[in-house]
């Protein structure tokens, strides 16, 4: 056998190989790098040690724009189980195999319902465009379609896309983890209850080890507590209104400067909704917690002013009359209720619907060495500020924008920061540090967020029966509560960056729908008349040749 005849075979071989799959490769050209996973999300896939079915619940007949989804989320699983032999993946069609909607239902996913035109008839399609991961003992349901009010359906697509990898790799992680994060929810300074709570923890147990972290002795926390707090990754204080010792700020710095993350949801002042809704009438009054100086070492001032919002806020639904016995009910423009929109691309705020602020007050930042700060939500241009003590009165729906007593106009005002960098004790050159075993005067990277509003995290309870966080039930709206701390929780806890993933952008290159009407026939006859142009030719000089030789 000649050189020639072994390269030919070799060519053979490796041609044949690509075609019966034996080994493949894929070149991604793409500008944004869509079809390449990130480095993030190639630890996690390596992490996964047992068995992992990922059933896709979106084969069948539907519109042609869920088509690219699903070839989109077949693309990315196919690159998974390349990457873990343990990974493995199929389509089910709900419909063809005639599973009941309340099965699926009760597996958490919800149906959609589209209308469809075909053959002149407008018919309705009813899909699941859910995942269901199941790990061992373990499952969990993951929703395809980005819920994000404002959008159209095209757009809620493409957000789609842009998050597949990123909901994947996540509910992955949190499913697949041998060992999760713990984090602690603060109780002895009067916190919000276990009822009003119940969505935050339940959101949290999702994908964390979640639980009280309960005084050894008596209502304030001592040293006794340090080994407990020692083995908490993140801290979460949700609307404290009892103020904090200076023992208690000595121990919950020291857990900051040995890498402890925070999550503080603070109220500055005392106004609640309950209460005006019965009296019509309350007085706002500041709330001394003792925390300004502890806060104001890491950049951060909590200021007690009210803050409203003429321009961005949520809707107040109340019984405005009566009709035959029957209460007739309006909503109205309450400034009070801001409503936090994301004007900036961190990951955190990211396209979440609204979230609903209650009674906040204005964060002023400061700098500090080493601290970056990141603005996550902030009011608009057009700001009220109104100083305590003052009335709330119900009164104001009617002139929302009106500058009543001790009130004045402002610019906009910081809701919620986000800090991270290399955090300095604050008792690094006073006495308490002789107290405290093992002080440490400084911390290595971490990262805490701020928000002045301690009802961000509070489920409104109905009857006994608590609703879902950041669920209004009388303007049946769902607000971005609960995603906005799930991402906050994420990025304190996020080791292996998957927070990145939320900052993807993929371009959607969308074709010219004008030209396309208008050059429609065109393009029909060029791909009709191509071909058949190009094997006439191949015939003819085939022919040519042919008689040239033999003739």
């Amino acid at each position: 056998m000649n050189k020639r005849s072994i390269i030919y075979l070799i060519l053979g071989f490796v041609l044949l190989a690509g075609t019966v799959g034996i080994f493949s490769s894929r070149f991604d050209l793409t500008k944004e790098k869509r079809y390449t996973l990130s480095s993030s999300s190639l630890q996690v896939l390596k992490n996964v040690q047992k068995p992992l079915m990922i059933e896709v619940y979106l084969d069948g007949d539907f519109p042609a724009n869920f088509k690219q989804l699903q070839n989109e989320t077949r693309f990315m699983l196919e690159e998974f189980r390349k990457i873990n032999s343990n990974i493995d993946f199929k389509f089910i069609d709900p419909i063809k195999t005639k599973m009941s909607q309340d099965t699926l239902m009760a597996m958490g996913m919800q149906p959609s319902i589209l209308p469809d035109m075909k053959d002149g008839q407008v018919r309705q399609i009813v899909i699941f465009p859910y995942v269901a991961l199941k790990y061992q003992e373990f499952g969990s349901s993951v929703p395809l379609i980005v819920q994000q009010s404002g959008i159209d359906a095209t757009e809620q697509l493409n957000k789609s896309i842009e998050y597949l990898e990123y909901n994947l790799i996540s509910n992955i992680k949190s499913i697949a983890q041998e060992n999760r994060k713990n984090v602690g929810i603060l109780i002895n300074q009067d916190e919000l209850g276990p009822e009003e709570f119940q969505g935050f923890m339940q959101m949290a147990l999702e994908s964390y080890n979640a639980g009280p972290v309960v005084p050894e002795q008596g209502d304030e926390l001592t040293q006794a507590d340090i080994p407990k707090l020692k083995k908490m990754d993140a801290l979460v204080i949700a609307k404290p209104r009892k103020p904090f010792t200076d023992g208690e700020k000595v121990i919950l710095d020291q857990y900051i400067m040995n890498g402890g993350k925070t999550l503080w949801m603070m109220d500055a002042v005392n106004a609640e909704m309950d209460t005006l809704t019965r009296s019509k009438k309350i007085m706002a009054y500041p709330i001394d917690l003792n925390m300004n100086d502890f806060f104001f070492n890491y950049g951060v001032r909590i200021n007690s002013a009210l803050v409203k919002d003429v321009q961005k806020f949520a809707l107040l639904r109340l019984v405005t009359g009566e009709v035959s016995g029957n209460p007739q009910y309006t909503s109205l423009p309450w400034p009070y209720f801001p409503l936090g929109i994301a004007e900036n691309n961190h990951p955190v705020t990211r396209n979440i619907n609204p979230v609903k602020f209650e009674f906040p007050t204005a964060i002023e930042i400061l700098e500090r060495p080493g601290i970056k700060t990141e603005i996550l939500y902030e009011s608009s241009p057009r700001t009220i500020l109104k100083t305590v003590p003052n009335y709330v009165d119900l009164k104001e729906l009617s002139k929302p924008d009106s500058i009543g007593v001790n009130e004045r106009a402002s610019d906009s005002k910081i809701f919620a920061v986000a800090l991270n960098g290399e955090f300095s004790s604050a008792y690094a050159n006073r006495s308490e540090r002789n107290a405290y075993p093992d002080f440490k005067p400084k911390s290595t990277e971490n990262r805490m967020i701020v928000i002045s509003d301690g009802d961000v995290g509070r489920n409104k309870i109905i009857k006994g029966n608590p609703l879902p966080l950041g669920y209004d039930l009388l303007t049946n709206q769902q607000f971005g509560n609960e995603q906005f701390l799930r991402n906050a929780l994420d990025y304190l806890l996020d080791d292996a960056n998957l927070m990145e993933l939320r900052n993807r952008n993929i371009e959607a290159r969308l074709l010219d729908r004008q030209r396309i009407d208008n050059e429609k026939t065109n393009w029909q006859w060029f791909n009709l008349l191509l071909p058949l142009a190009i094997i006439g030719v191949l015939g003819a000089l085939f022919f040519l040749l042919r008689k040239r030789k033999f003739a």
